[in-house]
């Protein structure tokens, strides 16, 4: 096991993805409803995949796994492709893209924009694996891609059309084509404080498409259809907890140990490459230690564990290569925890009703992608990044009034716009952490001599 930390990067991540990938394609035989797998599949593609919709609820519980774990052996396999190089950022999106697959992609709806991406690919001469992240972020836009495919116009499913078919495959390379400029100014609009840097870019092509196919030629926004109810804590804990653990068991046998781990947590400014920074093993304790977190977390509020809530843990979890880990999140969720109670408040004062629990859907949800905003956190310090989030907790309920709820990255989108409006400000007014130490350090020594 050892030998695994002295892996190539980009091996062991190819290793790990496979085995992520693996692990839902596994599960997916020992569910209940095992024998309604292949049945369960098809009525997922043949659905629309609006956000929030529980594909738990759709297609039931073994044909999610599955879909999660193919769309898994999808990346993986894509980022076999020559040229690319496995980072910090091909790990968080395949484990992104991953966690959709029980929420809104599966293995059809996200090759449209892909697609797109390849066509670019061929205009500009460039090597196809050096856009695979581009590919893989473009899929954000996948429930669009679903309307269009079996309902769009219309108010109810109508099936597979060739009109649809064909209105689908046009935006997807339109949105494919355009994506990687947006992909690469995006942080110069975050100035890098959002983790999920593609999200801007991607809601933007989203709220575009929203604006003009739905609003501007009147054709309503869909309601999402499945039922959200279709939960099981005991199938998501124990899938959880054993591919958690492993990671966990995994990283010890090659020889991390908990003082390490704990080191990289103590660094003073952000790092983005666990990977290429501390090596394999550390940043595989960081897979199973933070997902376990998270999971404990869950249980903690009383989230219900259906296919939006199971699979938005692994979007959460797929910072945990850039930066994300127990030490720089938990002031974001300090953040959410004071909103939510400061809102009911408030809400009670007004003699209005409170929905904005801390276990409710829409709030479970943002609260994951709020983790994108940690690199606020390590470089401000806990509280501005508990501001952040609060900030965060006040914009993702309303955000996707703009999208019509069919952009799976509105959570880090929010991000992006917590981020347009906070971090000017901080730059004008603070000091970051490590300056104020300094600064600190010496008054301390003015004051002795």
């Amino acid at each position: 096991m050892k030998r695994l930390n002295d892996l190539p990067e980009r091996s062991f991540l190819k290793l790990f993805f496979l085995f992520f990938s693996l692990s839902f394609l596994t599960a997916a035989f020992f569910m209940p409803d095992r024998g309604d797998m292949l049945p369960g599949l098809l009525r997922i593609l043949s659905q629309p995949t609006k956000a929030y919709t529980n594909f738990f609820a759709v297609g039931g519980f073994a044909a999610t796994f599955l879909n999660m774990g193919l769309v898994g052996l999808c990346c993986t396999g894509m980022y076999c492709l020559p040229g690319k190089k496995d980072n910090s950022t091909a790990t968080l999106v395949t484990i992104l893209t991953t966690g959709f697959g029980s929420w809104g992609i599966h293995i059809l709806n996200m090759w449209f924009p892909i697609l797109g991406v390849v066509l670019y690919c061929i205009i500009k001469k460039e090597r196809f694996g050096d856009h695979t992240n581009a590919m893989l972020f473009s899929t954000g836009i996948a429930p669009f891609i679903s309307e269009f495919m079996v309902r769009y116009p219309h108010a109810e499913v109508v099936g597979f059309r060739f009109g649809g078919v064909l209105l689908a495959l046009a935006v997807g390379i339109a949105v494919g084509v355009f994506l990687p400029a947006g992909l690469d100014n995006s942080p110069l609009v975050h100035k890098g404080y959002d983790i999920y840097s593609a999200a801007l870019p991607v809601g933007m092509s989203a709220l575009l498409l929203q604006g003009f196919l739905y609003r501007a030629v009147g054709v309503p926004v869909p309601l999402a259809v499945a039922d959200i109810t279709v939960t099981s804590r005991a199938i998501a804990n124990t899938f959880c907890m054993c591919l958690f653990g492993s990671c966990v068991l995994i990283s010890l046998l090659m020889g991390c140990t908990l003082g390490e781990y704990r080191k990289s947590m103590d660094e003073p400014e952000f790092v983005r490459n666990f990977s290429a920074t501390y090596g394999n093993r550390v940043m595989l304790m960081n897979v199973g230690l933070y997902g376990l977190y998270i999971l404990m977390y869950y249980n903690l509020i009383g989230a219900p564990f259906n296919g939006i809530t199971f699979g938005v843990m692994f979007c959460m979890l797929s910072t945990c290569n850039s930066g994300s880990h127990p030490g720089n999140i938990w002031p974001i969720m300090l953040g959410y925890a004071l909103a939510s109670h400061g809102t009911r408040l408030i809400s009670g004062l007004l003699g209005v009703p409170f929905v904005q629990t801390l276990d409710a859907q829409n709030i479970i949800v943002g609260i994951c992608y709020a983790n994108g905003l940690s690199p606020i956190s390590d470089h401000y310090g806990w509280r501005y990044g508990m501001a952040a989030s609060v900030m965060h907790f006040f914009l993702v309920t309303t955000i996707p009034l703009l999208h019509g709820d069919m952009c799976l990255y509105n959570g880090g989108f929010t991000a992006a716009l917590v981020c347009l409006l906070m971090v000017p400000g901080l730059e004008r007014h603070f000091r970051p952490k490590l300056e104020r130490r300094a600064l600190r350090k010496a008054r301390k020594k003015a004051k002795t001599e």
